[in-house]
């Protein structure tokens, strides 16, 4: 069993990788989605219960945002598995304003995201890490580089 955490500031890819590489195995758990954190806890408590696999969909910047997902499926055994997306922020905001509606961020959200950016660590609990970046076709990936 396995859970998955997406990471890196909005408008680098993370959805659309969430949807082609899990969107068939894992629950998605996205805050944007449900709205509120007692949802989105009350659906994590239920993944790891039933031990079923999980991606979370959020930016997930800092290591205490991270901590909270690593230490409920860890406490259940299940493995954890972090994607880091490639958040250079000029491209991003690129790929934003093109966006319409709710899914364009207001560019404060995505500063404000990259200012709290920190980059993970396999000392946070992962089983192993990956850089994702945005490439011709779709994604590219590779094993992290600490």
């Amino acid at each position: 069993m396995e859970a998955v955490l997406l990471m890196g500031i909005q408008a680098t890819g993370k959805s659309s990788f969430c949807r082609e590489r899990f969107g068939d195995t894992h629950v998605r758990i996205n805050l944007d989605m449900l709205r509120t954190r007692h949802r989105e806890q009350r659906l994590l408590d239920l993944c790891c219960e039933i031990r079923q696999p999980f991606v979370v969909d959020n930016t997930n910047p800092t290591r205490e945002d991270r901590a909270r997902y690593v230490t409920a499926a860890r406490a259940v055994r299940m493995g954890v598995v972090g994607y880091y997306f490639e958040s250079a922020i000029e491209p991003a905001m690129a790929r934003n304003a093109k966006r319409s509606g709710a899914a364009r961020v207001p560019d404060r959200g995505i500063l404000g995201t990259y200012s709290r950016l920190e980059l993970p660590s396999l000392d946070e609990g992962f089983d192993a890490l990956y850089f994702v970046r945005i490439a011709e076709g779709g994604f590219a990936v590779e094993e992290w580089r600490s």
